[in-house]
């Protein structure tokens, strides 16, 4: 058993307008996300399937071209290799569930979020 605390967690500050926190264990990566509004997440994909929880706020995502909106209380799976993109309609606190684990401290070296690709119109 390990316990851990939420503010020693590292937090990266991934633009102006998005930041994480990730925690990895052997199976299950998390990430705590806090998005402004107008941010956007362009579409990508990963090996992992994965649960978004709203905290606060709300997200408006693109799955594998449909359209639908995350609210606070709300959960949202993902599937494994589906394309997704996301765009912040209010400020956003969320945490993200990835299984298998995302790699890299949650990210995949090509994973297109790094490289800010197609934003979400």
């Amino acid at each position: 058993m390990k316990h851990h605390k939420l503010d020693q967690i590292p937090e990266e500050h991934v633009t102006d307008l998005f930041s994480r926190k990730f925690f990895t264990g052997k199976n299950i990566t998390l990430a705590f996300i806090n998005l402004k509004k107008g941010c956007v997440v362009p579409e990508h994909h990963h090996e992992s399937e994965q649960f978004s929880y709203c905290i606060s706020g709300e997200l408006r995502f693109v799955i594998g071209g449909e359209e639908v909106l995350l609210r606070a209380g709300e959960i949202l799976e993902i599937p494994s290799n589906v394309p997704h993109e996301a765009l912040a309609t209010e400020d956003f606190i969320g945490i993200d569930v990835f299984s298998p684990i995302r790699k890299e401290h949650g990210l995949d070296k090509n994973d297109s979020v790094e490289r800010g690709e197609r934003p979400v119109t």
